[in-house]
C-alpha cells in the first residue's frame, strides 16, 4: 500500500542513478533519457562541476532566509536579465514564479484581468491555474481567482481581445503541455505591439522553454520580443527546486518590502547550482544545442515524418513534439520505448514529447530517433494484428 496521494500515474520502475544523458533503474537497466526530468536536467546527471558547486555550498550554509544580503542571488539575477534594467524575484518553482508575475502585473497596472490562451499551462496553484487553458485539470477546484479570459493561440482574431482593461497577456512562446506548439513569429510580435498600445503587460512563461532548451537562453530572444515580465524554473538549477520572475526595472516600485516573499526562495544550494548552470550556458554551448537540434529535426523529418502513424513534427530546438494519429496510442509508444530502454514523454492530443538533456551527443540523439522509429513500427504491427 502506498502512503502517497495518487496524484501521479507512475511508471512501474524507479530511477536510482544518472550519468550524462543516461538513467538507471532499481534493476540496473540503463535508459537513454529523452525527458530531462520533464525539461529540468538540461545539463544531464552527475555533472562534476554542478556537484562540486553544490557540495561547496553545502559545507558553507544551507539556508539563511531573505533577511540578509546574498551575493549568490545577485550573481544569478544579473545573468538572468536580458539587459541591465531587469530585476529578479526568486521562487521555488515555475508555478510560484508565475504567481508572482500575476501579482506584480495587477499591482503595477491597477487592473485585474488577464488574457491567456487555449491549451496553455502555467501551473496548478489557484492563480496560475486560473490562466491555464486546460479545463480538465480545473475540475473540482472551481471557482478559481476571477479575471481570466482565453483566446485561441496563434490566431490573429485573438489580437482583438487585448483591451485596455487587461493587466497583462500571459503566453508560452512554445506551448509545452499543450502539444509542443511554437508561436508564429508575426503573431507573437503583433500580440506584443497590441499590449504596448493598450498598456497591458506582456508576461512570457519560459518555465519549460528557458535555460537553453530551444537553443537560446530564453525562447523569446529568437522572436525579437521584449517582455515586461518573464518567468523561468525547471532547468535553472538542473534539478534543485528554484524559479524566478524577471521584470523590467520600472516595476520594482510595485514590489517593495512586504509585498511578496517566500521562506526558501533563493536558497543558497539552489543559487550555487543556478550560478554554475548559467556559467555553462554560454554562447558556444547554445550554438552547439542549435546544431544538434537541426541534425535531430532533419533525421526525424527523414525517418519519422513519412510514417503513416506520424501526422507532423513540431517544436523549437530540443523541445520536440511528434504528433501521432489515432492509428497508435502515445501511451503504447511510451511503453514500447521503455522496453527498448528509452525514456520519453507525452503531451496533449496524442503527442510524443521529447526534452532530451542539452548535453546529449548528436549520435545519441540520432540513436533516439532510430529507437522511436522502431517503437512506432512495433506498436503499429501489434495494433494491426490485435
Amino acid at each position: 500500500m502506498s502512503h502517497l496521494f495518487p496524484t501521479y500515474t507512475r511508471f512501474p520502475f524507479e530511477i536510482v542513478k544518472g550519468i550524462g544523458a543516461h538513467l538507471f533503474d532499481e534493476q540496473g537497466n540503463e535508459y537513454l533519457d529523452l525527458t530531462s526530468g520533464i525539461g529540468v536536467c538540461g545539463l544531464g546527471y552527475n555533472v562534476k562541476a554542478l556537484n562540486d558547486a553544490v557540495e561547496h555550498q553545502l559545507h558553507q550554509v544551507w539556508h539563511t532566509s531573505n533577511l540578509y544580503e546574498s551575493s549568490l542571488q545577485e550573481s544569478v539575477a544579473a545573468q538572468l536579465g536580458v539587459h541591465q534594467d531587469m530585476l529578479v524575484s526568486f521562487a521555488n518553482s515555475g508555478t510560484e514564479a508565475n504567481e508572482a508575475a500575476l501579482k506584480l502585473a495587477r499591482k503595477a497596472t491597477g487592473r485585474l484581468d488577464f488574457l491567456a490562451f487555449d491549451h496553455s499551462f502555467h501551473g496548478r496553484s489557484a492563480g496560475s491555474l486560473t490562466v491555464t487553458g486546460n479545463e480538465g485539470i480545473k475540475e473540482g477546484f472551481l471557482p478559481l481567482v476571477p479575471g481570466a479570459r482565453f483566446a485561441k493561440y496563434n490566431d490573429f482574431a485573438a489580437i482583438d481581445e487585448i483591451k485596455p482593461d487587461l493587466a497583462g497577456v500571459i503566453l508560452e512562446v512554445v506551448q509545452g503541455e499543450g502539444g509542443v506548439i511554437a508561436g508564429d513569429a508575426k503573431w507573437l510580435k503583433t500580440v506584443q505591439d497590441k499590449c504596448h498600445e493598450v498598456g497591458a503587460l506582456l508576461l512570457i512563461d519560459e518555465v519549460q522553454t528557458g535555460m537553453g532548451r530551444t537553443g537560446s537562453l530564453f525562447a523569446f530572444e529568437q522572436f525579437g520580443l521584449d517582455p515586461d515580465i518573464y518567468t523561468v524554473a525547471k532547468g535553472l538549477a538542473n534539478g534543485i527546486p528554484v524559479g524566478a520572475m524577471i521584470g523590467k526595472k520600472e516595476l520594482g516600485q510595485y514590489f517593495g518590502p512586504g509585498s511578496h516573499g517566500s521562506t526558501f526562495a533563493g536558497n543558497p544550494l539552489a543559487m550555487a547550482a543556478a550560478q554554475q548552470v548559467l556559467k555553462t550556458l554560454n554562447q558556444e554551448f547554445l550554438s552547439t544545442v542549435q546544431q544538434k537540434a537541426v541534425a535531430m529535426h532533419q533525421a526525424m523529418e527523414k525517418e519519422l515524418l513519412p510514417m503513416d502513424m506520424v501526422d507532423s513534427i513540431s517544436g523549437l530546438g530540443l523541445m520536440i513534439g511528434i504528433h501521432l494519429n489515432q492509428a497508435v496510442s502515445v501511451g503504447q509508444v511510451l511503453a514500447q520505448l521503455h522496453s527498448q530502454h528509452v525514456l520519453a514523454l507525452s503531451a496533449r492530443d496524442n503527442t510524443l514529447r521529447l526534452l532530451p538533456p542539452l548535453i546529449t551527443s548528436q549520435d545519441e540523439l540520432l540513436a533516439g530517433v532510430d529507437e522511436i522509429k522502431k517503437a512506432l513500427n512495433t506498436v503499429e504491427s501489434a495494433t494491426a494484428t490485435a
